[in-house]
């Protein structure tokens, strides 16, 4: 089946587009900026990208014929405070499309709006949905609340406060009640409505088992992290101040914050769970969405779980095509370098590690191994099994390889070595023959956050000094 996919670089349609061509289908992904699309390389041949402006009428025409299903994943809260009007006007240009290409179905993803007094982001959503309902077609809308998933911007603001914050004065709204849902129930549900005909023009709440305060929610995700966290709320926080606290104690942008915080304080509750009838599944628990999520975090799932799948064969889509270092709430050194000799570059970023050494300070290296050691850790001392090879899921000294990309130039390890928080390091050489180099952290609670702003000047120093004897500078 052709399927278009909107929305295909954003989170639900990164997770959704390996799943439709498992299944077997052909997928049109509509993109703002085609360079910024790169399908996977195990899926390019049953992947076209098109550049489409949902604003811009005349570039829909680009959309091919032949599609009989589509899904709707445009949303666009956090670019303008003029987003009602935004998403208004690319639904109107979508559904007019999709009538001239005699699409059968067309699948959106909504937000749950039960609701008499809505905010401003879930009234849009169902003018949005009110828009789509007018279509010569069939609309099947599914309504989420709260998406529990690494990534989501929901959930990582959870994420944020939790981490950082070991006792909480809230906004009142914390007490607001909601239903949510695991991700990997959400890409399920889209999965199982295309072409289901009992689906077709309805549209449906969905989410989880449980019904909680937002306040329940934190609590939950400490629990599952082995965090105490003190929370109380007070009620004079106005919905500005509530954006401002969201703004400065999270990694999101203060538009988004603005628009969250009116969307808290309407409660997100399902009517009822007809759809999961229909689809005949059986949504997971919020506890179980949190372990889920926490399993799924990039690299670590893969670290878990990639390994035996590599040497097997089995899979038919490359796991390192998805493989991205996580930038949401995460600390970062970056460096770049021109090099010369790439091929060079490239021995000896393989070399890296066990007898070769770090390049650069070594022994403030091996002081680092000896008191991960002495922590409990799995110190520097495991090295690695060869001497000018790497490959992923090996060892090398306390830190795991994630991706060892020899033609793609790239090296990903992650840190196995004890730490308030998770690393990664990585090093690509680019088209342009530009060596990078990024150390990334995303940190647990507050000593997490001490660690890494205590070891600045000394990362400076290390990394500083490691790219350029990598780049085999003589400066």
């Amino acid at each position: 089946m052709k399927i278009l996919l909107t929305g295909a670089t954003g989170y639900i349609g990164k997770r959704l587009l390996p799943r439709l061509i498992a299944d077997g289908h052909e997928v049109i992904c509509c993109v703002r900026d085609r360079s910024r699309f790169t399908a996977p390389q195990g899926i390019q041949d049953k992947v076209e990208a098109v550049e489409v402006d949902f604003l811009d009428k005349a570039s829909l025409d680009l959309i091919p014929a032949g599609i009989e299903c589509a899904y709707y994943l445009v949303h666009s809260m956090s670019s303008s405070q003029k987003f009602d009007e935004m998403e208004h006007a690319s639904a109107v240009n979508f559904r007019d499309r999709m009538e001239e290409l005699n699409v059968c179905q067309v699948v959106y993803l909504s937000g749950i709006a039960n609701e008499d007094n809505l905010s401003r982001h879930l009234a849009s959503r169902k003018n949005v949905e009110d828009v789509l309902s007018t279509g010569r077609f069939c609309l099947t809308t599914l309504r989420a609340g709260i998406i529990v998933g690494s990534g989501s911007a929901s959930f990582e603001i959870i994420r944020d406060l939790v981490e950082k914050l070991p006792i909480m004065i809230a906004p009142a709204w914390l007490n607001t009640r909601c239903q949510p849902i695991g991700i990997g129930d959400v890409i399920e549900l889209l999965l199982r409505c295309l072409k289901k005909e009992e689906t077709y023009n309805r549209s449906f709440d969905i989410g989880g088992p449980d019904i909680m305060t937002y306040k329940e929610m934190l609590h939950g995700y400490s629990a599952a992290r082995g965090l105490k966290r003190a929370i109380w709320t007070v009620p004079v926080m106005t919905p500005r101040l509530s954006s401002y606290w969201l703004y400065f104690i999270t990694s999101t942008s203060f538009t988004l914050a603005q628009n969250l915080v009116s969307s808290m304080k309407v409660e997100v509750i399902c009517r009822d769970n007809e759809i999961m009838k229909i689809l005949d599944l059986k949504p997971k628990s919020y506890s179980m969405a949190i372990r889920a999520a926490f399993d799924a975090i990039e690299q670590n799932t893969l670290l878990s779980s990639w390994k035996d799948s590599l040497v097997s064969g089995r899979l038919s889509i490359q796991l390192s095509d998805y493989i991205q270092v996580p930038e949401y709430g995460c600390l970062h050194d970056r460096r770049s370098v021109s090099v010369e000799d790439p091929e060079a570059v490239m021995e000896r970023i393989w070399e890296i590690g066990g007898e070769r050494g770090w390049y650069y300070l070594n022994w403030l290296w091996r002081l680092r191994g000896f008191l991960d050691k002495v922590f409990g850790g799995v110190g520097l001392r495991r090295g690695r099994t060869s001497a000018v090879a790497l490959h992923a899921g090996e060892s090398l000294d306390f830190w795991r390889v994630l991706l060892a990309d020899r033609p793609g130039r790239r090296l990903l390890l992650f840190a196995e070595m004890k730490l308030p928080g998770e690393a990664w390091l990585e090093f690509r050489i680019d088209d342009r023959n530009v060596l990078h180099q990024k150390a990334t952290f995303r940190p647990r609670g507050l000593w997490g956050r001490i660690y890494w702003y205590a070891l600045v000047p000394v990362h400076h120093i290390i990394f500083q000094g490691m790219i350029r004897r990598i780049a085999g500078s003589r400066e």
